[in-house]
């Protein structure tokens, strides 16, 4: 009886000096959780809206002497290369097609230069058909050439606006005030004409303003120079419009250019060499201050926006996102419901 009771005092003073022991470390444990809390991981933020500035006669000399603010603050942002491969013939509608079709000119068939109604729209695939494919993402297209009209095909989720220098209204202020009309429409409640229910996922913006100043005063003229501050200031006029809707924390843009400086996109140029042009992504999930390191076609343009709004594409295109300009794995976007 003693002998148990002596070994049941034992334990008894075993099991309190453990839970003493317990207790200090459970009590430093939890000073040490408080000194330093588990970080929770960051969920990357999804891009929702694309915009692309399609400019003209455009390099990386257009820079020099602060001429264009707000594409140096987007490329310092941003990732970029100045060797993207064109196409050619290096004109105006055939680079375009090439852009949006993310095929060569000997596939999408595109070679003239001028809108010629008997040809009928191309029959190749643009990216705004496979937007569409993907859930009905809406598309605005905003051009400034008579020639543009050749890829104006009618799209159940896409909305075209065009005008020409021809017109003398044409302008990029003017191209401006139709987006910004636009908006006002589309977040009326009522729409946009007939096709847009709501702001678009996909904005193209052409600004070929200094292209043909370039032409046709000199690339080293004070117009030239005079157009490309024009181009900058559409350029920030437009990002302004997505600041006003609260839209800038979930848009990725990209810039290119159909003709480098010293490069007329509407005329056919002497040498047989296909144009080295820009090529720039800025925004959500872009890495910031990167050189590009992989080749670059235009022709990537479309996949790349793809992959940025979380769509894959599994099609004919010869057209490769560029991987390397993102700063996280491709996160698939949830499927938007056309009920």
């Amino acid at each position: 009886m003693k002998l148990a009771l002596s070994l049941h005092r034992g334990w008894s003073i075993r099991i309190l000096i453990t839970s003493w022991f317990s207790l200090c470390l459970l009590f430093q444990s939890g000073a040490a959780v408080e000194a330093a809390p588990a970080t929770t991981p960051t969920v990357p933020v999804q891009t929702e809206h694309v915009i692309l500035f399609v400019l003209e006669g455009f390099g990386q000399d257009s820079l020099k002497g602060g001429t264009m603010p707000t594409l140096s603050r987007l490329i310092k942002d941003g990732s970029v290369t100045w060797s993207a491969t064109a196409v050619k013939p290096a004109l105006r509608l055939p680079t375009m097609a090439s852009l949006i079709t993310g095929m060569p000119v000997e596939k999408h068939g595109i070679t003239w230069n001028t809108f010629e109604f008997s040809r009928g729209y191309p029959r190749a695939p643009s990216m705004f058909d496979y937007l569409d494919l993907s859930g009905g993402r809406d598309s605005a297209i905003f051009l400034m050439d008579e020639s543009l009209y050749q890829l104006a095909r009618p799209e159940p989720y896409t909305d075209y606006q065009m005008c020409g220098p021809l017109k003398s209204e044409c302008s990029t202020d003017r191209i401006v005030s139709y987006i910004r009309q636009y908006f006002k429409k589309a977040t009326s409640g009522h729409g946009y004409g007939h096709a847009i229910p709501a702001l678009p996922h996909f904005l193209v913006v052409h600004f070929p303003e200094a292209g043909r100043v370039g032409a046709s005063k000199g690339w080293a003229s004070k117009e030239y120079r005079d157009a490309l501050r024009m181009v900058d200031k559409g350029i920030h006029s437009v990002l302004d419009i997505y600041q006003e809707h609260g839209l800038t924390k979930r848009t990725t843009l990209f810039v290119t250019s159909l003709s480098a400086e010293g490069r007329d996109a509407g005329q056919e140029q002497a040498d047989a060499a296909v144009p080295m042009v820009p090529w720039i992504a800025s925004g959500v999930g872009i890495k910031q201050g990167h050189a590009i390191h992989q080749p670059v076609s235009i022709l990537d343009t479309g996949a790349t926006v793809m992959r940025t709004l979380g769509l894959q594409t599994h099609t004919e295109w010869e057209s490769h996102a560029v991987e390397e300009i993102f700063q996280a794995a491709f996160i698939a976007a949830p499927r938007v419901s056309l009920e």
